[in-house]
């Protein structure tokens, strides 16, 4: 609970600063990208460093069944059983985290740094912090890009928070780890509160700020809001569900990235530069062929909610 309040003080603080110069300074480029960046970075730092660390952050591993008859299991102390699967009672410092559409649903980060032998798990942070790092970077900037539209982001958010919200409890109930087939998180489902107070707020929030729009939230929400749905995620395990899950942010990045990218190139080739699109983020492209604002919020919302459902469903589908 403590890292996801520092991320949304830290970044709201960030995006409040941009804001200010934006607004009271009447300067359009508003906070340097540079600066943002950095104060993403030590977002990431901090998270990857005590998520790592931290003696407080553990999971409990499943006990291989093969090894065991059923009668045995019931009696063997140190394994809590459930219906199906059966967890150790020893809670274990571990960088795996969820992986969709793969049988054996998790993976280990360290085995990314399997050439370095026995000192692999002991290493592993030069590999989890920089994936930290670029995780609460990317979704924090695509909230922030999302936020073009009345009413865009915050739905988007909402949807999403409660997806996470879902995950959060099932991880931390045993009963339900078990028949999902995922890693059993002791003591993740009281972020389940947090995260329904952050729905809450963004519902709240969506009436006012539903087109037309009578207040605004500007970087220090969106930016926030992007950084707890990253941390969020990470903290529960389920940081590689992101490019589904928050499928809506992705595209929004991509857009702009393409965008400039095929600009510069076209104008370094050719002398003059030429766009994929009317004009990025995505979402601009479609105001701009003149579909109404309210039916592209809407569909967005609605492919939103698909991905959602996709989500939960991957735990089942391997």
């Amino acid at each position: 609970i403590i890292l996801i309040l520092f991320t949304t003080v830290w970044l709201g603080f960030i995006g409040f600063v941009d804001d200010y110069i934006k607004v009271f300074r009447h300067e359009k480029k508003g906070l340097a990208a540079r600066f943002k960046l950095a104060g993403q970075i030590v977002v990431g730092i901090v998270v990857g460093t005590t998520l790592f660390f931290s003696d407080a952050v553990v999971i409990r591993e499943k006990v291989p069944l093969q090894h065991y008859e059923l009668s045995e299991l019931q009696t063997i102390p140190g394994i809590e059983t459930g219906p199906i699967a059966r967890f150790s009672k020893e809670s274990v410092k571990s960088t795996k985290t969820t992986i969709p559409f793969v049988k054996n649903n998790e993976f280990d980060y360290a085995f990314l740094l399997g050439f370095l032998g026995k000192n692999a798990n002991k290493l592993a942070f030069l590999i989890y912090i920089p994936i930290v790092i670029l995780i609460i970077t990317a979704v924090s900037n695509g909230a922030n890009l999302t936020d073009g539209m009345d009413g865009l982001a915050t739905g988007t958010s909402a949807i999403i928070g409660a997806t996470l919200g879902i995950l959060a409890w099932v991880s931390g109930n045993i009963i339900f780890a078990d028949y999902l087939n995922i890693m059993y998180l002791p003591n993740t489902g009281e972020l389940t509160i947090y995260m329904s107070a952050f729905v809450g707020a963004c519902i709240g929030f969506l009436w006012y700020n539903t087109y037309p729009a009578q207040v605004f939230m500007g970087d220090t929400g969106s930016l926030s809001m992007g950084g707890v749905i990253a941390v969020f995620a990470i903290m529960i395990r389920k940081e590689l569900l992101i490019p589904i899950l928050c499928g809506i942010f992705l595209v929004e990045n991509l857009s702009v990235v393409m965008q400039v990218a095929w600009f510069k190139y076209t104008k370094r080739k050719y002398g003059q530069g030429r766009r994929i699109f009317k004009m990025s983020p995505l979402h601009h492209h479609y105001q701009i062929l003149g579909y109404p604002e309210p039916k592209i919020v809407l569909r967005f919302f609605i492919v939103g909610l698909m991905l959602a459902v996709l989500t939960i469903i991957t735990l089942k589908i391997r």
